[in-house]
């Protein structure tokens, strides 16, 4: 009796592991990285209704002390007092991760630092950068958090 009671203890240890619910990996894969190229593209064209739609109703972006939080106060105090002073963003990862509802790169970051008035010159301007995407209700990818560290900027020759 007590084989038989340890095979039947085996087979359905067994079956239970082969019926458990899998993960779709089609679903949980998303590639960060286009995500990032989204969203650099449409600042590098200077594009505010794509950034806009890519922005999470509750955003979060956080540099040195200063923090905005929601999609209007990011989109006007970050994005629309930012976008004209810098040009050609460029991201460079080390790392990134993702799951079925977030996804995150970081790295660091380069961008040319336009000059404020004529005359004056241009800076380059570079430090590190964290972006979170998580899917919303209606599983579009929204970016939900930006966190930027910047060194000080360099006059460029």
């Amino acid at each position: 009796m007590k084989p038989l009671f340890g095979f039947l203890l085996g087979s359905a240890a067994l079956l239970a592991s082969c019926s458990a619910p899998k993960q779709d990996d089609a679903a949980a894969a998303v590639d960060v990285k286009s995500l990032n190229q989204q969203f650099i593209g449409a600042w590098n064209a200077k594009n505010t209704a794509a950034l806009d739609t890519l922005l999470a109703d509750d955003v979060q972006y956080a540099q040195g002390a200063t923090r905005y939080n929601g999609k209007s106060e990011v989109s006007d105090k970050w994005v629309r007092a930012t976008l004209g002073t810098i040009a050609d963003l460029k991201l460079y990862g080390t790392s990134a991760g993702t799951d079925a509802n977030t996804a995150y790169e970081a790295g660091t970051f380069s961008t040319e630092v336009l000059p404020e008035a004529p005359g004056q010159p241009s800076g380059e301007g570079e430090g590190n950068f964290i972006l979170l995407w998580k899917k919303n209700k209606k599983n579009a990818w929204k970016l939900s958090y930006v966190q930027l560290e910047g060194l000080p900027v360099k006059i460029s020759n």
